[in-house]
């Protein structure tokens, strides 16, 4: 039976962030670095992948380890983390995995013969004198490798530039040969970092890493993150190596330049760094990105919203949602968890997680315990919103709770909205279950729950009826 698709698309106890999507053999794979629940850095776990049918996007197969730390050379102890990776097949059928580590700057590669099996250490990006890009004068510390494979070339795009940096420019592009490791041209600046970003169009949205390549038509899409760092945007062009203008923002992780329904500068999460990409599932556009949850930068998940690409080549600002990969929005009937909630936030607006003062999606346990995500750390005011459902009839609303707070739940479905139920909540050391009259309008409705009371409220669930 086909599922439902939610946001996060993976399951609630996997941190997988940096979303490289591609279909390969009528699955979509998505490869990213590996986030530790409770991690105190980026980065912590060995590359894993996760597939799922095309025609069938909530059905998610763990494909298991394709490639630990410790198989680099460079990093036999397993000190160095694995950053943001990309794949592309080269002209021999093969899958090469591109990374970077986190304390050296140059780019490893790994190959495998199948797009989610066990990857091998290939060699390092070069010059044909051997020496390796990122290590000759005038190179830039390499980063987030982004590649494209045509032909026999490779276009290879990295880059990282932080405020106040001159000596980094912005994203680059090298042109690899059909051995996948040799520089045939050399690097050049296609996007500018802020430091170069004067009179370019790139003003305010300037290059800042996260450099991700993709085609659609006879159109280059480069998606980076920008100096702004909760946003995805992208840049187009006809050539892979030069002319590219600067094209608008894809999506936001806490939903900012969204107007439709809230004012366009007002955060509806608690965003930070971004990193994803774009890719095409039976002739929908979708763009993967990823949120903070346990209140810090270190404990990120993927997500992904369906793009409209427009005859002119344009892309619309994605909305985040609870159902970004289900093709519309879910039932509106029966129980979903709280940690589906792709709006969070108090009656104190931030765009930027701020730890304890906020509230956060968190689990029990350690991880890898497969314990269910819950929003902690509700106190006054804190809501969380979720859209979208189809709701028919509804009448009824439970939701379930713990922890040491006594309030109301307040429903709406709409994030200021009118109250349309008050479910009373007690103290109490485990998920106690309560209930209230609701009457929602038929139609696709958001629901949003705001606490309002005294100390620490944590949701598990909420259920329709």
């Amino acid at each position: 039976m086909k599922k439902q698709a939610y946001n996060p698309y993976l399951p609630s106890w996997e941190y997988v962030p940096d979303g490289e999507p591609y279909v390969f053999d009528g699955r979509v794979y998505v490869y990213g670095s590996h986030d530790l629940y409770n991690g105190y850095v980026f980065c912590m776990g060995d590359y894993v992948c996760w597939s799922a049918p095309v025609d069938n996007l909530g059905d998610w197969r763990y494909e298991g380890v394709i490639y630990p730390r410790s198989a680099d050379p460079l990093n036999r102890d397993g000190k160095m983390c694995l950053y943001a990776p990309d794949v592309t097949v080269g002209p021999d059928g093969r899958y090469y995995l591109y990374y970077v580590l986190d304390k050296v700057s140059v780019i490893s590669v790994a190959v495998c013969d199948e797009p989610a099996g066990k990857y091998e250490f290939y060699g390092y990006v070069h010059y044909e004198d051997g020496i390796r890009l990122g290590e000759r004068e005038g190179d830039e510390p390499q980063f987030d490798p982004g590649v494209l494979t045509e032909g026999g070339c490779t276009y290879l795009y990295s880059g990282f530039c932080p405020r106040g940096d001159r000596t980094r420019t912005g994203s680059r592009v090298v042109v690899l040969g059909s051995d996948m490791l040799t520089v045939t041209e050399p690097p050049k600046t296609v996007i500018p970092g802020c430091e170069y970003g004067g009179k370019t169009g790139f003003e305010g949205h300037e290059f800042f890493e996260a450099s991700s390549i993709r085609k659609a038509g006879d159109t280059y899409y480069l998606i980076y993150s920008s100096i702004q760092m909760h946003e995805l945007c992208y840049a187009v062009s006809k050539k892979p190596t030069e002319g590219f203008v600067y094209g608008g923002v894809l999506v936001s992780n806490c939903d900012l330049h969204i107007d439709t329904y809230k004012p366009a500068k007002q955060p509806m999460a608690y965003g930070a760094n971004n990193h994803g990409s774009m890719v095409e599932i039976n002739g929908n556009w979708y763009i993967f990105y990823h949120r903070h949850t346990n209140g810090t930068w270190y404990s990120r998940q993927g997500c992904a919203e369906k793009l409209s690409i427009l005859p002119d080549g344009q892309i619309p600002q994605a909305e985040i949602t609870s159902c970004g990969l289900n093709g519309g929005p879910l039932v509106g009937k029966g129980e979903y968890p709280a940690y589906l909630a792709c709006h969070l936030f108090t009656g104190k607006p931030s765009v930027y997680v701020g730890g304890d003062e906020y509230p956060k999606i968190m689990q029990d346990g350690r991880d890898g315990d497969e314990e269910p995500g819950y929003i902690g750390n509700m106190k006054d005011t804190a809501t969380a919103g979720f859209k979208y459902f189809d709701c028919h009839g509804i009448e009824r609303i439970k939701i379930k709770t713990r922890g040491y707070g006594a309030g109301v739940f307040e429903v709406r479905t709409s994030w200021e909205g009118e109250v349309l139920a008050e479910i009373r909540v007690e103290d109490s050391n485990v998920w106690e279950e309560y209930e209230a009259p609701l009457r929602i309008p038929d139609g696709i409705q958001a629901i949003y729950l705001t606490y309002r009371g005294e100390r620490i409220a944590s949701l598990l669930s909420f259920t329709l009826l």
